[in-house]
């Protein structure tokens, strides 16, 4: 989303240089005001002369580089708060944004991302919808769109969403893992496998997209390879909440309990919500498979 912003900010600033709805932005300068001269007196052969007309100076006028420069300033703030979880502070920037440019589409897609982060889904659809009329062919707004919509429990949207990425930039990492989502949402996990799989390898460091790879290897019983996969990640990401957990629900159902003890108390203490199921079911998003191992694993820990 960033790469789009700042391919919009150069788009502004060309469109602002190249034609220019505002007086301040026109090319030609404003022609300063000259007061008309005065008739000197013909029956006076000693008058002085007129004194010298005065000249208007207009007030300064921004420029179009004034204006960017203004525009990159506030989405520099917007990025701040959203780096520091205030997404509301983050929308009012976006909506500063949109109030002086309201043809820049990745505007109306960063004020969606601010509202999907405060769960106003609704709201951000329409934010998307307006970014994708701006700029039809750009794929961001089409993936956070999908994203929304899997929110909204509309997978098949979604999906349709997701693919309308995948025409614009076929090698979009994000745009599988998220289709995988989506498919994973309507119990296709076969799909889903699939593409995970080929999000991590477009990708190989894209950590969210292994772990889903992994937890729906998982779900389709190949659970010898899931766990190695898992190893794999919490080694490579010692602070990766969401594969310890699963790592300690996967090695309890096989009876690894002492392994998975520590493997939990790594991952509670990173991120005590993995301690809620129905957190894991309906935020997270977890398959039933690995859900029902932790579920498990939380009944008997509490029993001894």
């Amino acid at each position: 989303m960033v790469r789009f912003f700042l391919v919009l900010l150069s788009v502004v600033l060309t469109s602002l240089i190249a034609w220019s709805p505002y007086p301040a932005l026109a090319v030609a300068q404003t022609p300063t005001a000259v007061a008309p001269e005065q008739p000197a007196p013909a029956s006076t052969p000693d008058s002085t002369a007129a004194p010298p007309t005065a000249e208007l100076t207009a007030p300064p006028q921004a420029t179009a580089l004034d204006l960017y420069k203004q525009l990159n300033a506030i989405a520099a703030q917007a990025f701040q708060a959203t780096n520091d979880g205030d997404f509301r502070t983050a929308e009012e920037y976006w909506t500063q944004i949109i109030e002086k440019f309201p043809q820049t589409a990745a505007a109306w897609s960063n004020r969606g991302n601010a509202k999907v982060s405060q769960n106003k889904l609704q709201s951000a659809l329409a934010d998307y919808d307006k970014a994708i009329e701006l700029a039809p062919e750009a794929p961001d707004p089409y993936l956070n769109r999908g994203t929304a919509l899997e929110g909204l429990g509309r997978w098949d949207d979604a999906i349709a969403d997701y693919n309308r990425v995948l025409e614009l930039d076929p090698k979009d990492p994000a745009a599988f893992n998220n289709r995988g989502n989506a498919e994973a949402g309507l119990g296709k996990w076969e799909e889903a496998v699939a593409d995970y799989k080929q999000a991590t390898e477009l990708a190989r460091d894209y950590a969210f997209a292994n772990a889903n790879y992994a937890l729906a290897l998982y779900q389709i019983g190949k659970q010898d390879e899931a766990v190695s996969k898992m190893r794999n990640l919490v080694r490579k990401y010692p602070k990766f909440a969401d594969m310890r957990a699963a790592l300690t629900a996967a090695l309890w159902n096989q009876g690894k309990q002492g392994e998975a003890e520590s493997q939990w108390v790594s991952a509670v203490g990173l991120d005590s919500r993995y301690k809620d199921i129905d957190w894991l079911k309906h935020n997270r998003r977890w398959p039933p498979a690995m859900v029902a191992a932790m579920e498990k694993f939380l009944n008997l820990k509490s029993s001894v």
